[in-house]
């Protein structure tokens, strides 16, 4: 199992796809697949294309989603966004962070969630150093 141990590197390579998913998904820059998608309805031009990449951006979000929610849990995820939610409020309270637009949120909101998703999918693998049990998926034989 040498190809499954935890590393920061790896951390970092599962962050990066995770942000790239949720960022290429939906972002506040009108650079999106949400925003390319409505305006090809709205100029009647919606075809193969948009099609073919919302199957791709489906299968990344039902692969990343459901691997972070068997890793994480329902606790889990709750306390994930307690902590996001509460560093979002004390960077407030410290000035470090105004929430003064829409746009401001949006940001944060995005961050917030790859943050979470990035850890769910790592989070086994943590847990596994810290504490030396291992996370194992129900598998149907037979």
């Amino acid at each position: 199992m040498a190809g499954s141990s935890f590393t920061w590197g790896k951390f970092f390579w599962r962050t990066l796809g995770v942000a790239v998913l949720v960022l290429l998904t939906y972002n506040p820059t009108e650079f999106s697949f949400v925003h390319w998608v409505v305006e090809s309805f709205e100029q009647r031009r919606a075809g193969p294309a948009q099609a073919f990449c919302g199957v791709l951006v489906l299968i990344g979000w039902i692969f990343v989603g459901r691997a972070a929610y068997r890793s994480l849990g329902k606790l889990g995820i709750f306390l994930g966004a307690a902590f996001f939610g509460t560093l979002i409020w004390f960077l407030i309270s410290l000035g470090w962070l105004e929430l003064g637009t829409t746009e401001m949120i949006t940001w944060v909101a995005l961050i917030c969630l790859a943050g979470l998703l990035s850890v769910g999918l790592s989070w086994s693998h943590i847990r596994r150093r810290l504490t030396g049990q291992l996370d194992v998926d129900e598998v149907d034989i037979g």
